[in-house]
């Protein structure tokens, strides 16, 4: 017998079974289809939140950066002092040093007068530490006393920042301080916050009554070209204070992943969130496999008494279980791929639907039903012909 027949056959039985009882295996599919979404769903928003909280520090243009050991992340920073900063400037390696401020601050919708929370960066507008064509654009007028820019990738409920603008009305609050909105950068939200405003260091000084120049958050190092740059993390590593951190640009984007992946329940409520869809799937697919076996006993005690062996059964179950995951995932994916979009347009977050992503699930889906066709084939295992007449 080719492996044709050997797999083809006991496939052919496995479809029919589940085509006879129609009611059980939409019940089945609706099953794998909930898995489906509930997964999808759960890594959609675990990966909007990772990619959310990267946004910040992809646009940050620097090689290396300081941050104090006790922060968790960025929009929970734990300040240092500057002249720590300034160290680093000793390096014959480093080209510049510059530090960023960083809040969070209720600001006032121009229209509602309502205030929501925001993020606010503070910067030295001659430096260029934010990859940001406009902030780059606009640094002249950010030196002029109580401006900012706004992100207008925040969250509507700030108000249609860019329609005020054109009709004139640029004048807000943040932190209760009365500032003027010369223009608008695209950053993009996060779970921290729903919003961002950037401004000079003068102003968010302004704003902040209580912060001053030497009580820093993060530190931005540029190296002259061509220098190392785990070379010179590793130097100044030794060369700074012990309660500091060096980050590379790389480290800095997993630095605040890992936050929300280890340190906030957020993180760990949407990986359990996975576990209980595959674990609710698995339950219903085993039930839809083991009332089949049940129900089609006689019909297997027959193909044993003829001579078939128990792999022959193991095959069978198998191959409803591969029906019943490429049945219910391809309807799961679909309209998963629908909640995507939805979930984009309501939280002005990304939430990609990438290729690796699908496969992770599908592979997620396979290993549920062939579990449960593992848990239900039990049933035939030690079963003797003679006593399922």
């Amino acid at each position: 017998m080719n492996w044709i027949s050997w797999l083809y056959f006991p496939a052919q039985l496995a479809w029919r079974q589940l085509i006879f009882d129609r009611t059980k295996l939409i019940a089945a599919i609706c099953g794998v289809l909930f898995a489906s979404v509930l997964v999808f769903m759960q890594l959609g928003f675990r990966d909007s939140l990772y990619a959310s909280s990267a946004l910040a520090p992809v646009k940050l243009n620097g090689d290396l950066f300081l941050m104090h050991k006790q922060s968790e992340a960025m929009w929970r920073p734990v300040q240092f002092k500057r002249s720590e900063l300034m160290r680093v400037l000793g390096n014959p390696a480093v080209a510049n040093a510059y530090p960023l401020y960083l809040g969070l601050a209720p600001f006032k919708n121009i229209q509602t007068r309502t205030k929501r929370t925001l993020m606010i960066y503070g910067f030295d507008p001659d430096s260029l530490i934010f990859d940001l064509a406009s902030v780059q654009n606009l640094r002249a007028e950010l030196r002029q006393k109580d401006t900012v820019l706004f992100d207008e990738y925040s969250r509507p409920e700030f108000g249609p920042i860019g329609k005020f603008l054109q009709a004139g009305q640029n004048v807000t609050e943040i932190n209760d301080y009365k500032v003027s909105i010369i223009g608008l950068f695209r950053l993009g939200v996060s779970f921290a916050a729903d919003g961002n405003v950037i401004t000079s260091d003068l102003n968010f000084m302004r704003i902040f009554p209580r912060r001053n120049h030497d009580g820093i958050d993060m530190g931005i190092i540029k190296l002259h070209a061509g220098a190392s740059v785990p070379q010179i993390q590793a130097e100044l590593k030794s060369q700074l204070n012990e309660y500091v951190n060096i980050f590379t640009y790389d480290e800095l984007q997993q630095f605040e992943k890992n936050y929300w992946s280890d340190t906030a329940p957020i993180g760990f409520i949407f990986n359990f969130g996975i576990v209980m869809g595959w674990i609710v799937g698995l339950v219903i697919v085993y039930q839809i496999l083991f009332t089949d076996i049940t129900n089609h006993r006689n019909e297997f005690a027959t193909l044993k008494a003829m001579g078939y062996e128990h792999g022959y059964f193991v095959r069978v179950v198998f191959s409803s279980a591969f029906f019943l995951t490429v049945l219910g995932f391809i309807p799961g994916y679909l309209l998963s791929f629908g909640l995507y979009y939805l979930g984009e347009s309501q939280m002005f977050m990304p939430m990609p639907m990438s290729p690796g992503k699908v496969f992770t699930v599908f592979i997620c889906m396979l290993s549920m039903c062939f579990m449960a066709g593992v848990l239900a084939i039990r049933k035939l295992k030690d079963a003797n012909p003679a006593d399922m007449f």
